[in-house]
């Protein structure tokens, strides 16, 4: 008694009971969500939701992470997005109506959903919540946990009074298997789930399926409520035997043999190296049946797949197919990122070879510096000897160091320069270089290449990027193309060296719209044009100059005209041993030896003609009068001169201009400089300008060059009579004007015997080193956006021929995505891979749709009708996850359907030697739809879903009539039930 009493000894032990649990708080923290997505009421929602909307639908999803103690979940809403309508008070819902959830078990519309989540497609329900293990957790598995998740939920939804159907995911992942629960006013739905390997067999047919739901339901009324049944059946064809892939191989035998042209070369191949559709699956369903109407058991069974109402297709891809243009573009993509140089690639025995080309070069030139030269003066010339050093490397190079088969580098350059097979003339290259480029005005993709910043697909530089990417396919890769641009370089030098233009350019100054590699092509043949027509120029001068001579000495002695004629001839000879050899090149000073000798001439020319007024400066390089004006201090009439045309230039040289001004400055001093630098084609024009007009002043060349500049205005003189009066305008008066000084310093020249503005030798040379410096993967750079024009190109073609209307979009805004991607100066290879695998899918799409059409026969159609109606289906094929069969069995692509499987089944069937001897009784046979009375017309179905529905009071008789669901799967290594009991908790 004195312990009890002594306080002291008292043991201070205190439970504290309002210290939440960690489950405690997991149930809070559930409701803190329901609370959170606003579902702790019914959201309302149509009765029933339209039939295919959950397919044709969109669903919405939105998740949160919450905890267990340490054990991390993830809990999922999703939901159907429906359109807001507006409430005419035909739906609203009473208080104890049931839950949608509930509500949507009974509910046929959307039976067997094509694509859906597994709990729409197994329940039918169009809102739910999933409570699932977060990543990397572990998978519950222990009964009890099981037991502990779903009593949660069960609080959580009482407590918030959420109708809204919670699940939790128990088991590995893999099996999909969920229990959950909804709750509803004095209403309760369980979900509970039976997952097997394999399927039991007193349960392997519609008998046994219906005993289980029955025993489930537990209903005693007499007569029972009918059950509704919806079945569906699921055959997979996999044996596409009778109609192989259509997609033929590239032809290799012709490519090798050098039979190459223009289809093989100026076309990028098309299409997948396989079979790009795997299986077609065929889903034969039942949508409303009752017990009693159909028989299934185990010994015998009604439902034929001929004679289901109702038949849907869908078909499975192989993910990722071999495709041609996919592989070309992806491996020409890896040459752009290689480091080597060509020098590199080719090896040392190319280097030596090299040495000795140079070597007989130096040779021919030391050979032209002797005084006895016994060798032609044709064989000396700088194109040839490079040419005779081509032909003894291509000699001497062992067979398997060539990169590329002679024959075949042939059939490339004959396909780059078609013009080298005919006589090299200038008419002929002339119209070659004309031709096309009003045809492809008319095409309506021709100015695609202007977005893209590539080249027309008539041009060289377009054949070139063909011709590389095919070379770096099939023949090579690396140093095969190392080797075609070598070549490629070498024919451009032996154009300009023997004056013939290149192929496949349109005339006048580059295009600054075009890659910078066709900028330089078109430079060089700038060069080539101007070297051309000065060349004839100096020949016409030449010979007129030649018979004045001829002239003149005949009248002062007749017995030299045979010494006359023979140089004349003599000096023909001398221009027709070298043909095309430009008349300039022999000396790399001959602008100032020309104009030497010119001066020379021109001053001796009116002396020796005579006139009437020797004195008399003659007027040169005139076209025509301007306007009927007259030079202002003289009574001549003002011409037009000669003027030279300004430098072409590419947008490297632009670029290099530019900076070079801009470093200038701002003073005076650069700013003058600058203004000269400026001022170079002003000066020449200066000069001609005088040159044709001996009498004229600056006004006179404002008057003409800049009318602006010259102001005019009415004055009243002396004798009171109006007259016009002009003057310079400010800006020329300014002290120190450019003008002025330029007019000063100009001399009175014509333009054809001026120093020339552009220098096509120098500017020549210039571009044939550039080329030459060029790395493989510096060309590939160049060419990358013909390629990706020429697969656009392609891939247009393509659509345009199946007609798909969904692949125009994508390829458009795949267009305007790689335009912005190229116009950048330094490429995102990540991007452009990107830009790959999007032409890559439209690829596969169009080769998917070839292969469906030549499954479906859609050219053998023998009436209008049943074609159009089999290319609708086709179309709806590849992009509808789930089609419907018209007609079912009896329709036109059903009896197709109907036939392949027949075919597929006859096959399998047949030995490999009776199927040798019927192969032609196949193929004529191929309409008929009769197969072996031996041989079923199916297979065994791969997959049977069996769905039945009641509406019975539960737990008791006198409770109230709820929906009951029981959804079966029957698969070969899967047996599921996914069960939706409903009961009343008010009355039981």
């Amino acid at each position: 008694m004195a312990a009890d009493s002594d306080p002291e000894s008292e043991v201070f032990e205190i439970t504290d009971f309002t210290t939440a649990s960690e489950w405690e708080r997991f149930v809070s923290r559930v409701e803190e969500v329901l609370n959170d997505w606003k579902l702790i009421v019914n959201s309302g929602g149509k009765l029933f939701p339209e039939k295919g909307e959950y397919s044709s639908g969109t669903w919405g999803e939105k998740s949160q992470e919450i905890n267990f103690a340490d054990f991390k979940f993830s809990i999922t809403h999703y939901f159907l997005k429906q359109e807001c309508e507006k409430d005419d008070g035909k739906d609203e819902l009473e208080e104890d109506t049931f839950p949608l959830a509930m509500q949507d078990l009974l509910c046929m519309n959307n039976d067997f959903p094509p694509r859906a989540h597994c709990l729409v497609r197994w329940y039918g329900i169009r809102e739910f919540v999933v409570i699932s293990p977060g990543t990397n957790c572990e998978a519950i598995i222990s009964e009890s946990k099981c037991n502990l998740l779903l009593s949660s939920i069960s609080i959580s939804l009482a407590n918030s009074s959420c109708q809204v159907p919670m699940f939790v995911q128990i088991q590995q992942k893999w099996r999909r298997m969920y229990i959950g629960e909804c709750q509803g006013p004095g209403v309760r739905t369980e979900f509970e789930m039976v997952h097997l390997r394999k399927v039991p067999s007193q349960y392997n047919h519609l008998s046994g399926l219906l005993d289980i739901f029955k025993s489930k339901t537990g209903c005693t009324l007499s007569p029972l409520p009918p059950i509704n049944i919806a079945i569906r059946f699921t055959y997979i064809l996999q044996d596409w035997q009778q109609y192989s892939w259509p997609q033929q191989p590239p032809d290799f035998d012709t490519l090798l043999c050098g039979e190459v042209g223009g289809v093989e070369f100026g076309k990028l191949p098309f299409g997948a190296c396989e079979e790009p559709i795997s299986e077609l699956h065929l889903a034969t369903t039942w949508p409303h049946l009752t017990e009693g109407i159909v028989v299934d058991n185990d010994v015998y069974s009604d439902l034929d797949p001929l004679q289901a109402p109702h038949w849907s297709v869908r078909v499975r891809t192989v993910e990722n197919p071999q495709c041609l243009l996919g592989d070309f573009l992806r491996e020409f993509l890896k040459l752009c990122c290689r480091k080597e140089s060509t020098e590199e690639v080719l090896g040392r025995g190319l280097a030596e070879e090299e040495g000795k080309e140079n070597s007989d070069i130096s040779s021919a030139l030391s050979k032209l510096t002797e005084p006895a030269a016994a060798v032609p003066i044709s064989k000396l010339s700088v194109s040839n000897m490079v040419h005779s050093a081509r032909k003894h490397i291509q000699r001497h190079r062992r067979s398997d160091e060539s990169p590329l088969n002679s024959d075949i580098l042939n059939s490339i350059l004959l396909y780059l320069f078609p013009d080298a097979a005919v006589e090299k003339s200038s008419e002929k290259t002339a119209k070659s270089n004309a031709c096309g480029k009003t045809d492809q005005d008319k095409n309506s993709d021709y100015n695609l290449f202007l977005q893209m910043k590539s080249a027309p697909s008539d041009s060289l530089t377009y054949r070139l990027a063909l011709c590389v990417c095919l070379v770096n396919f099939y023949h090579g890769g690396l140093r095969a193309v190392a080797h075609l641009w070598q070549e490629f370089v070498l024919e451009l030098r032996y154009r300009w060296e023997n004056n013939f233009l290149v192929y496949g350019l349109a005339g006048g100054p580059p295009d600054l719209r075009c890659c910078l590699l066709h900028q330089k092509l078109q430079m060089l043949n700038c060069c080539i044009e101007r070297k051309r027509a000065r060349d004839e120029a100096r020949k016409v001068l030449e010979g007129s100059k030649e018979r004045e001579r001829c002239l003149s000495s005949g009248r002062q002695n007749s017995r030299s005209v045979p010494e006359s004629t023979t140089a004349m001839t003599s000096s023909r000879l001398t221009r027709e041993v070298s043909p095309g050899k430009s008349w300039d090149s022999w000396s790399d000073s001959e602008d100032e030896f020309f104009e030497c000798l010119s001066d020379q001439e021109e001053m001796e020319a009116p002396h020796t003609h005579g006139g009437e007024d020797d004195s008399k400066i003659k007027a040169e390089g005139r076209m025509h009068p301007y306007n009927n004006m007259v030079l202002l201090n003289s009574t001549e009439l003002l011409y037009v001169p000669v003027t030279q045309e300004p430098a072409p230039m590419t947008e490297d040289l632009l670029e290099e201009q530019s900076e070079v001004l801009a470093k200038l400055g701002t003073s005076a001093e650069g700013a003058h400089l600058r203004a000269r630098m400026q001022s170079a084609c002003l000066l020449s024009d200066m000069e001609s300008f005088k040159a044709a007009n001996p009498d004229c002043v600056l006004e006179d060349f404002v008057r003409w060059y800049s009318p602006r500049d010259y102001l005019e205005e009415e004055v009243v003189n002396e004798n009171g009579s109006k007259m016009v009066k002009g003057e310079l305008s400010a800006r020329m008066k300014i002290p120190g004007n450019m003008w002025v000084e330029a007019w000063e310093t100009a001399r009175a020249t014509p333009a054809r015997r001026q120093r020339r503005l552009f220098d096509d030798t120098k500017e020549a040379e210039k571009v044939l080193h550039y080329l030459a410096m060029q790395k493989p993967a510096d060309l590939s750079r160049h060419l990358l956006p013909c390629i990706f024009h020429a697969a656009i190109l392609k891939l247009k073609e393509e659509e345009s021929v199946e007609d798909i209307p969904s692949l125009k979009k994508t390829i458009q805004q795949a267009t305007s995505q790689v335009s912005k991607l190229l116009h950048h100066p330094n490429h995102d290879y990540k991007k452009l891979e990107d830009f790959i695998n999007q032409l890559m899918a439209v690829e596969t799409v169009i080769t998917r749709a070839r292969s469906l059409k030549a499954k479906f026969a859609i050219s053998e159609g023998e009436k209008a009708e049943d074609t159009e109606e089999l290319e609708m289906f086709v179309s709806s094929l590849l992009e509808e996850p789930e089609v419907e069969v018209i007609g079912a069995g009896q329709g036109p692509a059903g009896s197709i359907i109907h036939r392949l499987f027949v075919n597929a089944q006859r096959a399998a069937l047949l030995t490999p030697l009776e199927e040798d001897f019927s192969h032609a009784a196949r193929t004529e046979d191929k309409k008929s739809t009769v197969g072996s009375s031996n041989v079923p017309d199916f297979p065994s179905p791969a997959g049977r879903e069996v769905l039945l529905r009641t509406c019975v009071p539960r737990p008791a008789s006198y409770s109230k009539a709820l929906p009951q669901r029981l959804f079966c799967v029957l698969m070969r290594d899967e047996f599921r039930l996914a069960g939706a009991f409903s009961s009343d908790t008010s009355f039981f």
